[in-house]
């Protein structure tokens, strides 16, 4: 009796070792770890690689198990791709895991960001078989929240530069009339045939109107330059190109003192035009052109030059017609300048009568007032007077943008595109819209076409940092000054430079504040965090809420300052 009892307890024993050595039991979260830790949300997405162990003895040779990444908050839950492992005697693609010696494996996963996320658990899910029977293994958590610092561009992007489309007046505008005399062959004289010129006309009626309006158009000088030919000799040629000089500058002399008007004239000669000379035989269709511009290049020396060309006598017979004779001359050129309205003539013919004013004085003087009502007002009285110019279109855009007003400034943006569809500013503005839109990929098509915009550069790097390419947003901003700037500076690591940038931000707000904390935190400066936090909340007080979830003060949690601050 006994010996049946022992070996019925012998077999039950046995049976039981046998269980539990069947047995895939819990997973400790030691055998996992993740990278980044806690996890980060980067261009919307929040990517993790998950390195984990089966440890010895723990894959049966004809078990399968599915590992599931599950991001779980509090109200949801979301799933990134499974990865599958088989013991050594499952036929399969899965990869294999040892029985005797165990196994590591590595895991990308990826989920989708939700705000919600901040507050969440990583948890690795598993389903696990061993031939047809199914075996539990419990969850095991590996990870803990998610900082969304990336995700503040949704509130930089509220302060963007946006692209300002300029005016062009300018109080003074430069001018210039040009006239040409040609002279016959070693001659100074100027035939009355050439003063009946168009070019010359033109030039005596320019002095005539600024003569007759000197309040807007003021005469600077004029400039004589005569020339001779390189068909003579170089004495010869100098004095013939004295000659012109002096006789055009006592023609012009005249014509000023027949129109009463005093200024500088300033002469000078050249006595061989070889630049002339290669500019007109290079225009022309000359048969020989390459040879004679060979020439130019092979001798320096004037003299041996004309020799050469010389003896190349059917091109010579070209040039005495066609090229020489354009190269016999003088050059007059009146420079002065169009004044244009005061600031304040301006602004009084504005309140007079806006019409009267042209669209570049228009656009200028709403840069007159720094009271946005009144900007406001100009812009749209220019829109009004001048409604195919794009300019006020846009420029309202961009004061809507800056009041939040983003479907205001997005039909100011349409208007202004229905006049110029390639209009580079417009098309700026909109793409910094479809990114507060998270609509990235119209976004790229509008900066696409905003080539010549002063604000290209700092949008796309927007656009980089709403990607998540960080480096490239850097590049981008460049110099910039700006909170998404400086954000992008944070996410690179480059906290220096990022402090710098805060620092130099024109206009300071709560986001301002709020980075130069979370620059305190990632530098273990806790009483800048605090002061940087209490700044940031005072002139956004929905920060209070947002800083007491965001990891990037976890340090801080205990802490009973920052508690009372977020706790508002």
């Amino acid at each position: 009796m006994q010996s049946k009892l022992y070996l019925t307890l012998t077999l039950a024993a046995a049976a039981m070792l046998t269980t539990s050595c069947s047995k895939m039991g819990a997973l400790s979260s030691d055998n996992f770890s993740i990278n980044p830790s806690p996890l980060e949300s980067v261009g919307g997405q929040v990517p993790v690689t998950i390195n984990g162990r089966f440890p010895q003895k723990y894959m049966k040779k004809k078990a399968t198990v599915t590992v599931t990444p599950v991001l779980k908050w509090q109200g949801g839950s979301a799933q990134s791709e499974p990865a599958t492992f088989q013991g050594e005697k499952v036929e399969g693609n899965a990869q294999t895991i040892s029985y005797r010696v165990g196994g590591n494996y590595t895991m990308k996963a990826n989920f989708k960001y939700v705000p919600e996320m901040e507050k969440s658990d990583l948890y690795l899910t598993f389903n696990a078989k061993k031939g047809k029977k199914t075996v539990k293994i419990p969850d095991v958590k590996i990870g803990e929240g998610v900082i969304s610092t990336s995700e503040l561009v949704n509130r930089t992007l509220k302060s963007a530069g946006t692209a300002f489309a300029p005016d062009a007046y300018q109080h003074v505008i430069k001018q210039k009339q040009e006239a040409s005399i040609k002279f016959l062959i070693q001659q100074a004289k100027i035939r009355n045939s050439e003063l009946k010129g168009v070019s010359v006309q033109q030039f005596i009626q320019t002095l005539k109107d600024i003569q007759a309006d000197e309040e807007r158009k003021a005469l600077e000088n004029i400039e004589i330059s005569a020339y001779a030919s390189p068909d003579g000799g170089m004495k010869l040629n100098t004095q013939v190109a004295k000659n012109r000089q002096k006789s055009t500058d006592k023609y012009v002399k005249n014509q000023l003192k027949k129109v009463r008007l005093d200024a500088n004239v300033d002469t000078k000669y050249t006595a061989e035009d070889w630049d002339g000379f290669k500019e007109l035989v290079s225009q022309s269709n000359m048969q020989d052109k390459e040879v004679i511009l060979r020439v130019l290049s092979m001798y320096q020396d004037p003299e041996e030059r004309e020799h050469q060309i010389r003896n190349l006598s059917a091109a010579f017979t070209d040039l005495a017609k066609e090229i020489l004779p354009q190269l016999r001359r003088s050059r007059m050129t009146i420079n002065y300048n169009l004044i244009g309205r005061s600031d304040e003539e301006i602004q009084a013919q504005y309140k007079s009568d806006a019409s009267k004013l042209s669209v570049e004085e228009l656009l200028y003087s709403a840069t007159l007032t720094d009271k946005a009502d009144e900007k406001e007002d100009i812009y749209k009285k220019t829109a009004q007077v001048y409604p195919n110019d794009y300019r006020a279109y846009n420029d309202l855009a961009t004061m809507a943008y800056a009041n939040g007003k983003y479907s205001e400034a997005k039909d100011y943006l349409k208007k202004a595109l229905s006049v110029k569809a390639n209009a580079a500013e417009p098309n700026v503005n909109l793409g910094l819209i479809s990114l507060l839109e998270n609509d990235l990929a119209t976004a790229q098509t509008y900066l696409s076409k905003g080539s010549g915009s002063a604000a290209l550069n700092e949008a796309l790097g927007n656009m980089y940092l709403k990607q998540g390419n960080y480096a490239q947003a850097v590049k981008s901003f460049g110099d910039t000054k700006s909170n998404s700037a400086a954000l992008a500076q944070i996410l690179a690591k480059d906290y220096m430079k990022g402090a710098e940038t805060l620092a130099a931000v024109q206009k300071k707000d709560a986001m301002t504040s709020y980075l130069k904390a979370i620059i305190a935190a990632r530098t273990n400066n806790n009483s800048l965090v605090v002061d940087n936090l209490r700044d940031a909340i005072a002139k956004d007080a929905s920060l209070a809420d947002y800083a007491s979830k965001d990891l990037e003060f976890a340090k801080l949690q205990n802490d009973a300052t920052f508690k009372t601050l977020t706790s508002k």
